[in-house]
């Protein structure tokens, strides 16, 4: 099954909890471009015990670099929770998405498995839901799949109806951000509200009543000068304003058409070190159980 890369095209820091932490208020949606490829399957018992904990997983693809196989993998973490006892588990992780780029790549792995596991052995919404949480704060979007409001910690996740497909190309450097990083700058800069402000397409205007902006982009822009630079080649090439995915170091421009956005893409990506993608919001919420 594919692990869709997920797209902030707003996000608002809206407060600092007393534990360090930081709420949001954002505007995220699913896009079919990147994604992994993840496949679940049952596995022999030597499997089992050369993975531990009835589980295996095997990482490649291009950008499979420095992702783990053993339990830090979110996938795993994700397997862990929901496989039922006695039963082995062999997870198969194309890695398309890279890390550290703000996709939510690995939170998306996490929610693909336990959409396959939900399905599998009949685990309720609730009990889904629980996991995701218990993973990381994009692994309920993720796992709720469309476009959505995500709130607090991540754990308010609402669905929002799409007014129509939206074609997007994202851009990614050779090098990360660290999002622990990035939220320190952030709070180190007096916790800015970001000054850029992309216009909404017309019909998606009515979608989120906030404005499109990320208030992490001058926090990572602090913490990585050369994301300045980057950003405004996107913008050269794509002829319209880039937004700052999550907490980076992807760039998003939303474009007129699927046309205008491939062939940015193929542009950009013909550029030595660089990465893009031409994509779609995917609209609709992902299947996750039986119940």
């Amino acid at each position: 099954m594919r692990a869709n890369a997920k797209l902030t095209l707003a996000l608002h820091v809206t407060g600092v909890l007393p534990d360090g932490y930081h709420s949001l208020d954002a505007l995220v949606v699913e896009v079919d471009a990147p994604s992994d490829v993840i496949t679940v399957s049952e596995s022999s018992s030597e499997a089992v015990a050369e993975g531990g904990a009835g589980i295996s997983c095997s990482v490649h693809g291009p950008a499979s670099s420095g992702v783990p196989s053993d339990d830090s993998n979110l996938a795993v973490r994700a397997a862990l929770a929901l496989l039922p006892a006695g039963s082995s588990l062999s997870i198969d992780i194309e890695k398309n998405v890279p890390s550290g780029a703000g996709l939510g790549g690995g939170s998306s792995d996490a929610a693909a498995v336990i959409r396959a596991l939900s399905l599998k052995y009949g685990v309720s919404d609730a009990r889904a839901d629980e996991v995701a949480l218990s993973l990381g704060a994009d692994v309920l979007v993720c796992l709720r799949g469309g476009v959505n409001r995500m709130e607090g910690l991540g754990e308010i996740v609402t669905p929002l109806a799409s007014p129509g497909e939206l074609s997007v190309v994202i851009a990614t450097p050779p090098f990360q951000c660290s999002t622990p990083a990035v939220y320190r700058t952030w709070d180190e800069l007096g916790g800015p509200t970001s000054d850029r402000v992309i216009e909404a397409p017309e019909l998606w205007a009515s979608v989120w009543a906030g404005e499109w902006r990320n208030d992490l982009e001058p926090a990572a822009e602090r913490l990585a000068p050369d994301l300045v630079e980057f950003r405004m080649m996107v913008e050269k090439v794509c002829g319209r304003p880039a937004m700052l995915a999550g907490s980076g170091s992807s760039y998003a421009v939303v474009m007129p058409n699927s046309g205008a956005a491939a062939a940015a893409a193929t542009q950009i990506a013909a550029i030595k070190g660089l990465t893009a993608w031409s994509g779609r919001v995917s609209t609709a919420p992902q299947e996750r159980s039986s119940t």
